[in-house]
C-alpha cells in the first residue's frame, strides 16, 4: 500500500499525449552509435581535442555504454559498477538518446540527489546534444508538491485571505511569486514561499484541490504545463521518490493513470539507495502536522479563521468536527511523543505482533467531515471553495483509512515505528521488509529494460549482496575496473587506538583528528558516523584549529550541504566535520580535499528501526545477520565514505581509518581489501 495525500497523486496522461505513435522499438545499431561516439579518434575524442583539452581515452567508458546498449537492444536488464572516473553519465546518456529518439519512446533516468539531477540537466544532456547532433527534448520531474498552484494562491491572496488566515503571516506576495516564476528557468517555486511549510502547504498544487480543466488558470498552471513537458520528452529526469511512487501506483492502477509518462527504458543511477529508498516510498507514512494542518485549514479555533468559517448549521457542525479532530489527532499521537521522549534515537519501533488500541472516535470523526464536506461541497458553485473542500474530504477519508491499517497491522511483512523529525514533527511509519521481492515484480519482471549503475555495489568483488537486497533480476551484471592509479592514495590505519565502545575513545579520537589534521594543513573532511561524537570533537578542536588558521564547518551549524561545500571549495585549509550526507553524492575534485578520515567503521545503528527489523528477519530465517547485513552494508558505506578523496587522475592523498577494529578483528579485511590502496599504520 502506498499512501500519500500531500504530494503525487496520479493522472491520466491521455490529455497530454503528443501526436506520434509510439512504435518502442528501436531500428539502429546503438553499439555502433556506442563505438563512433565513445572510440579513440571517436566524436568525444574529437570534441576534447578542438576544445583543447587532454584526450585520455577510457576503456571502461565505452564498455559500459556497450552494456547499455545491449541492453537496450535486447530488451533485458543490466548492472553495472561503475567507479568515479568512467564518466557513467556520458556512458549511459550516449546510447539511452539514440534509443528514445529511434524507438519514439521517452527513456527515464532515475537518481537520488539534487546535485546529479542538476548536473544532467544543466550540464551533460545539453552538451550531449550539441556533440551528437541529435535533437531530443528533456524534462526534469519533480512531485506535484513542488508546484505552486495559480488557484490556491489567488483564493488566499484575494476576498478570501482574511479567512483562511491572518494576514500578518500571509507573507505572500503574489505578484512577486509570479515574476519570479516566469522568470525562472522552470515552473517550480522551491525558495521564498517554501521557507514556511505551513503557508506552502496552503499554495501548492495537490491531487485532491485541482479542478483540472475546468479550473480558470488550467492553461497558465504550472503542474501542468510540466507534465506536457513531461510527455514530449525524449529524456525525462526524476528521483527515486517520485520514481517508486509511480511504480506503486502503476501496480494499483494499471498503466492508465500514472504519474510519470509512459517510459521504454529506465536507467537508475545511485543505485546503492534503491533499497532504502524503496523501504521509505513503498511504505505508509501518517503525518501529525499534515493531519493537524489539513483539520487547521478547515478551522483554527484559537485564530477564528478557516475555510469552514461560514454562517450556517452545517458550518458549525463541521467546525466543530474539525476541533474535536484536531484534539484527537493530539491525542493518538501523545503515547507515541512520550516514547521517542524516552528514546536514544530519533526513531522507536513499535511490536508489529501487537496491534495498537484503533483510535475508533478519531477514525469516525474523519470518516463523518468527509461525508458532510463532500456534500456540502456539492451544493456550492464558487468552483475554487468546492475544490478545496472536496479535497479535505478525500484527505480525511485517506487519514482514517490510515489510520486504521497502521494500528492494526495490517501491512504485513513491514516494520512499524514512530519518527520524530528535524522539525519536531512526528510520523507513523509501515516499511516493507521483503524490498526485494517488491522490486522483482514492480520493476524488474516488466517487459522494458531496467539498467542499473553506481560507484558502490559489490562486497569483495561479487554482487551477490546487492542482488540479495535489491532484487535484480534477468540480466547482464558488469564491474568495471577504476580508471584511477592505487598511488594516488593511501590508506593510514591503527591498531592501538581504544575501542569504539572504550571511555577514553572520545578524547583519543579527538587527538588523532587533530594530529592529522594539522599535519595535512587541513583540506580535510572528517566523516563520522555519530552526532553526538562529531559535536564532542567539535568541542574538543574548534579553538585548537582557528589557531592554527584552520577554518572548521561542522554539519548543523546552521549552513546546508550545499553551502557547506561551497565554503569549503573557496576556503584555504579548510576542515569539514560531516555525518552522514557527507558519506556520499560529494564531489570536491583537487588541492582542497587531501585528507579523508574515517572516524568510526560504518556500522548501522541496530536503534534504527528497518536495520533492526532486517537483522532480526535474517536470523529467523537461519542466516548470520552480521555476515549477510551488517558487515556488508558497512564497507559499502566505507567505499562510499572513502570515495569522497579521488574524484580525478590528479587527484591525491590520504583515507585514514580511526578504529582499531580495521586492525583488530578477522573482519577488518573486508574493509582494507576494499580499497586498492597502499596500507600504512599510524602506529
Amino acid at each position: 500500500m502506498v499512501i500519500d495525500v500531500n504530494d503525487d497523486f496520479p493522472v491520466d496522461f491521455d490529455e497530454f499525449s503528443v501526436d506520434y505513435e509510439l512504435s518502442g522499438s528501436c531500428t539502429i545499431d546503438l553499439e555502433n552509435c556506442c563505438q563512433q561516439f565513445f572510440a579513440p579518434g571517436g566524436t568525444l575524442a574529437q570534441a576534447q581535442a578542438v576544445n583543447g583539452q587532454i584526450c585520455e581515452e577510457r576503456p571502461q567508458q565505452l564498455a559500459m555504454a556497450l552494456a547499455i546498449a545491449r541492453a537496450l537492444q535486447e530488451n533485458r536488464n543490466v548492472c553495472i559498477e561503475a567507479p568515479t572516473g568512467v564518466g557513467k553519465s556520458f556512458a549511459y546518456l550516449v546510447p539511452l538518446i539514440y534509443h528514445a529518439v529511434n524507438s519514439r519512446r521517452p527513456a527515464l533516468i532515475s537518481t537520488e540527489t539534487i546535485n546529479l539531477q542538476h548536473q544532467l540537466i544543466e550540464k551533460d544532456l545539453p552538451f550531449l546534444k550539441e556533440l551528437t547532433g541529435v535533437e531530443f527534448n528533456v524534462a526534469l520531474a519533480k512531485g506535484r508538491s513542488n508546484y505552486l498552484c495559480r488557484r490556491r494562491l489567488a483564493m488566499l491572496s484575494g476576498e478570501q485571505r482574511d479567512m483562511l488566515l491572518p494576514a500578518a503571516r500571509l507573507a505572500l506576495d503574489a505578484e512577486k511569486i509570479i515574476r519570479d516564476l516566469e522568470s525562472g528557468k522552470d515552473d517550480s517555486y522551491v525558495d521564498g514561499v517554501r521557507g514556511s511549510s505551513s503557508i506552502w502547504h496552503m499554495v501548492c498544487s495537490e491531487s485532491g484541490n485541482c479542478a483540472g480543466p475546468k479550473c480558470e488558470f488550467y492553461r497558465n498552471c504550472y503542474y501542468f504545463k510540466a507534465r506536457r513537458k513531461w510527455d514530449e520528452a525524449d529524456i525525462v529526469v526524476a528521483n527515486h521518490a517520485l520514481f517508486l511512487t509511480d511504480l506503486a501506483i502503476r501496480r494499483e492502477n494499471g498503466n492508465g493513470s500514472t504519474l510519470l509518462p509512459d517510459y521504454g527504458a529506465v536507467m537508475i543511477d545511485e543505485a546503492h539507495t534503491l533499497e532504502n529508498s524503496a523501504a521509505i516510498h513503498l511504505g505508509l507514512h501518517l503525518s501529525r502536522a499534515a493531519m493537524t494542518g489539513m483539520l487547521n485549514r478547515l478551522y483554527h479555533p484559537e485564530k477564528a479563521k478557516g475555510l469552514l468559517m461560514r454562517p450556517g448549521s452545517e458550518m458549525l457542525d463541521m467546525r466543530a468536527l474539525a476541533q474535536r479532530g484536531r484534539d484527537e489527532v493530539y491525542g493518538f499521537f501523545a503515547p507515541y511523543l512520550k516514547k521517542l521522549e524516552k528514546a536514544e534515537n530519533s526513531s522507536v519501533r513499535l511490536d508489529e505482533k501487537t496491534p495498537d488500541e484503533v483510535p475508533e472516535v478519531l477514525i469516525e470523526i474523519l470518516q463523518k467531515l468527509a461525508e458532510k464536506l463532500n456534500n456540502y461541497a456539492r451544493e456550492q458553485e464558487d468552483e475554487s471553495f468546492r475544490t478545496e473542500l472536496l479535497s479535505a474530504a478525500d484527505k480525511s477519508s485517506v487519514y482514517a483509512e490510515m489510520l486504521s491499517v497502521f494500528t492494526s497491522r495490517l501491512q504485513e511483512d513491514s516494520v512499524y515505528f514512530v519518527e520524530e523529525e528535524q522539525d519536531a514533527s512526528i510520523n507513523c511509519c509501515a516499511a516493507p521488509l521483503n524490498v526485494a521481492q517488491l522490486l522483482q515484480e514492480l520493476l524488474f519482471d516488466g517487459d522494458i529494460p531496467v539498467m542499473l549503475c553506481s560507484a558502490t555495489m559489490t562486497v569483495a568483488g561479487k554482487f551477490d549482496y546487492f542482488l540479495e537486497r535489491s532484487g535484480f533480476t534477468g540480466g547482464e551484471l558488469l564491474r568495471l575496473d577504476s580508471p584511477f592509479s592505487p598511488d594516488q592514495a593511501k590508506l593510514l590505519v591503527s591498531g592501538k587506538i581504544p575501542d569504539p565502545s572504550s571511555p577514553q575513545y572520545p578524547e583519543v579520537l579527538a587527538e588523532k583528528i587533530a594530529a592529522l589534521v594539522e599535519a595535512n594543513c587541513g583540506n580535510a573532511f572528517v566523516l563520522f558516523t555519530s552526532y553526538q561524537s562529531m559535536k564532542f570533537c567539535q568541542q574538543q578542536l574548534q579553538s585548537r584549529f582557528a589557531l592554527r588558521g584552520l577554518p572548521l564547518l561542522v554539519q548543523g551549524d546552521g549552513m546546508t550541504r550545499s553551502e557547506m561545500l561551497r565554503n569549503f571549495q573557496i576556503t584555504d585549509n579548510a576542515v569539514l566535520f560531516g555525518t552522514d550526507s557527507f558519506w556520499t553524492g560529494v564531489d570536491v575534485p583537487g588541492d582542497n580535499l587531501t585528507l579523508v578520515i574515517i572516524a568510526k567503521l560504518p556500522f548501522a545503528s541496530i536503534g534504527s528501526p528497518l536495520t533492526s527489523a532486517r537483522m532480526e528477519k535474517l536470523e529467523a530465517g537461519g542466516k548470520s545477520s552480521f555476515a549477510h547485513y551488517s558487515l556488508p552494508e558497512a564497507v559499502l558505506k566505507f567505499r562510499q565514505g572513502a570515495g569522497r578523496l579521488i574524484r580525478t587522475r590528479h587527484d591525491h592523498g590520504i583515507v585514514a581509518v580511526l578504529d582499531s577494529r580495521i586492525v583488530s578483528k578477522r573482519y577488518g579485511r573486508e574493509f582494507i581489501n576494499s580499497l586498492p590502496y597502499k596500507v600504512e599504520y599510524l602506529d
